[in-house]
Parts: structure tokens; sequence; C-alpha cells
């Protein structure tokens, strides 16, 4: 896997907290910090305890609305403030 950018501890916190967001697609992500799925997903698994990992792949994996092209809604009933698109 090729290795992550360097990201300051903010960025991290975002990513994390997006990424662990049920309604903010990958897609969003990527526009915002430039990291693709692959990427968020090696990004949660060293910022994350084990358990809590496993844990979010579980729920995220398939969730249609983690991707936009599998999404039945434009937009989600809440944007935050943080979010940049």
């Amino acid at each position: 896997m090729s290795k992550l950018p360097e990201l300051s501890p903010e960025t991290i916190d975002r990513v994390v907290e997006m990424a662990w967001e049920d309604r903010t697609p990958f897609e969003a992500i990527e526009t915002q910090f430039g990291l693709n799925e692959k990427e968020v997903i090696a990004i949660m698994r060293r910022y994350m305890k084990e358990s809590s990992f496993k844990m979010w792949r579980k729920r995220v994996s398939g969730r249609d609305t983690k991707h936009l092209q599998k999404r039945d809604f434009v937009e989600g009933r809440f944007k935050s403030d943080n979010q940049k698109t």
C-alpha cells in the first residue's frame, strides 16, 4: 500500500469524524482532504482501537450512504459546519 500523506492531528481527527458519520460519503472526504477510500480505511485502522475499527468496518462495509453513486438521496439531513462540501 502507498504511504499515507503527512497529516496534522486536527486533520486526522476531522477525517476520522467524517468517516465515522454514516451520511458522509468517502467522496466528500476525498474532495476535502485528497484521501481516497483506501487511505481513509488505513487512517481509521491506524488511529482507532482495533475493536472500534472492526466495528466501524462492519458498519460501513457495503453501506450505500458512504458512496455517492449508491445513494438514493442527494443531501443528508445534517451538514457539519466544519464540512466544506
